[in-house]
Parts: structure tokens; sequence; C-alpha cells
């Protein structure tokens, strides 16, 4: 068991030392578990993002996930090599030199460059999905979301055995930061993921993160300060179950059989948020079953979705 300690992580890249918390792991590390990490709005190349990326190196050592995936707004300004190497290769380098794959989605702040950037392993494509054990991930472009992604996201949505459809993209369907909810954008996608069973939506472009209490079965997240930052953006409502806005924070992700859980780290090493996300329960007529739904999602996690604002201060 990982407890809480302080401990001195410095950055090869940057020299920075900080003192932060050790991390304390919620996750259960089922043996054969799909394992992964998000990160939002990352590219800065600036101090917050050095800070983090040796916390996120940290937690890959006592949580080994395989793969991280962005949620757009991989690099802010240039699109140099030198760009390249400053806000993604340098401060990720002991995670891409450990085999850890990222897969990117675009942002608004994004060059179509970066499709052919090969650590984003988007090969070429706006959009694009790949599997791994129980789970089928769906990367989408919702800078233009256009007629051929549509047909494309519902042929393979239909297509998937999967026990696990998660979609992540930048523009976040529910969002209570500056931005706001993308409305018509939920009106064109939402129904699609309800009617094919998607089961987590991660998005990015607001600088904090955010976790929305269940729609239509599905769980929303928005992490989008992982390198940016609008200390107390978050304008908190009725939907939202937990949010932190005071730092800049990654998630880790693991599923296991019928659970997804997931666990949300600071900066420092603190722990935001965490629970674990109930397979969808179909009844034999094909629909879900709403009061069996309900009933497990509150014992899955730990009571009722409460607003939870964490401040850090530092």
């Amino acid at each position: 068991m990982w407890r809480n300690a302080a401990l001195y992580i410095m950055s090869a890249a940057t020299g920075l030392v900080a003192q932060n918390a050790m991390p304390e792991l919620t996750l259960p590390l089922t043996p054969k578990s799909v394992r992964f990490a998000i990160i939002g709005d990352f590219g800065t190349g600036g101090k917050k993002q050095y800070e983090m990326a040796p916390e996120l190196a940290l937690f890959h050592e006592m949580f080994p996930f395989e793969f991280v995936l962005t949620m757009g707004d991989n690099l802010y300004g240039g699109q140099s090599a030198s760009d390249f190497n400053r806000k993604f290769e340098r401060p990720y380098k002991p995670l891409l030199d450990a085999g850890v794959k990222f897969y990117a989605s675009l942002g608004n702040h994004d060059s179509p460059s970066e499709l052919f950037y090969k650590p984003f392993n988007m090969n070429g494509r706006r959009y694009y999905d790949f599997r791994r054990g129980d789970a089928a991930f769906f990367a989408l472009d919702s800078n233009y979301m256009d007629a051929e992604q549509l047909a494309w996201l519902r042929k393979e949505l239909k297509a998937t055995d999967a026990k696990w459809k998660i979609c992540y993209f930048h523009h976040p369907l529910y969002s209570h930061g500056m931005h706001g909810s993308d409305i018509d954008l939920r009106k064109t996608l939402e129904p699609l993921f309800e009617e094919t069973g998607v089961r987590v939506v991660l998005s990015g472009h607001e600088h904090v993160y955010e976790r929305v209490k269940p729609q239509h079965g599905i769980y929303y997240f928005v992490l989008g300060n992982s390198g940016e930052l609008r200390v107390h953006g978050l304008r908190p409502s009725p939907e939202t179950a937990k949010g932190f806005d005071s730092d800049n924070a990654f998630a880790v992700f693991e599923i296991a059989g019928d659970e997804c859980y997931f666990q949300v780290i600071s900066r420092t090493g603190l722990t935001v948020d965490s629970g674990a996300i109930p397979l969808l329960l179909i009844e034999k007529s094909g629909t879900s079953n709403s009061l069996a739904l309900q009933h497990h999602e509150r014992n899955a996690l730990g009571g009722a979705d409460l607003l939870q604002r964490v401040a850090i201060h530092h």
C-alpha cells in the first residue's frame, strides 16, 4: 500500500525540485486489467507542465498504465521540431522510454500537422479507434464533426463487441467552466452514445477538472488542466459531481471486468477524486435497467454524488 509521505521530485529537463505528497493509490491493480491515464490541454512547455510530468511518471511506477489518452490542445503556439521536443518529448521522456503509448485527439489550438507526428499515434487520421482487452476507445475530432465522421462512428460503435465503449475528444458536451457545454455537439453525439452503449466520455478544453453526474447512463469527465489552469474557473451546478479548479491534474483509469475505476491526482500528488463506474446493466429486452443501475452507481461511488470542490494551497 502506498501511503502519503513527503517526496522530492526533480525534473531532469528543468532542474526544478518540488516537495509533493506521495500519491495514495486507490485503484485495485487487478491482474490483466486495462490501465491508462488521461491528460488535457497540457502542451505549454511551461513550469506547471514540467512539474506535472514527473508526478505522472511517479504514478506510472505505482500503477503501470499502458497508454495515455490526450484530450487535445497538445501543443500551444509553435509546431516546429523544437516545439514538439520542448512541449512533449522532454517532459514525458520517462514514460516514452518506458514504452507508454500516447493516443492523441485534436483541440482547437492544435495543428493538422500533429496527425502525422508518430508519438501521437494518429497515423494521419482526425478520428480513429483502438481496442485494449474489453475496452474500445474512440478518438474524435470535435473541431469538425462532419457527416463522414459521424457515419464512421455509428458504424464502429455498433460493430464492436467490447464491453466498454469510451469516447474522447476536446470539446465537452457538459461543462460548467468558462466555455460551458457544447449544446450543438451534445445534440449530435449524445443520442448516438446512448443508443450504442457508450459508458464513459472524456473531454478537455476547460482548464479545470469536473466530473458530471451520469447523464442518460453516461459518465462525463472534463480534464483540461494538465498544463493550463484557470484558477476558480469552475461554476458548479447541480449536475456537477466533483470539481477541482485550484491546481493542475491528471487522471488514471483501470477497467477490470464490469467495473471502471478512476483516480484524479493533482500536481502536488493529492487525490482530487476517485470512484468506480459500473458497466451499464442491460435487460433481456436490450434496454437499460435504470433502477438497478442507479442503485449500483450509488454503491460503487460510495453514496450520493455530492459536489466536492477541493482547494489546495501552495
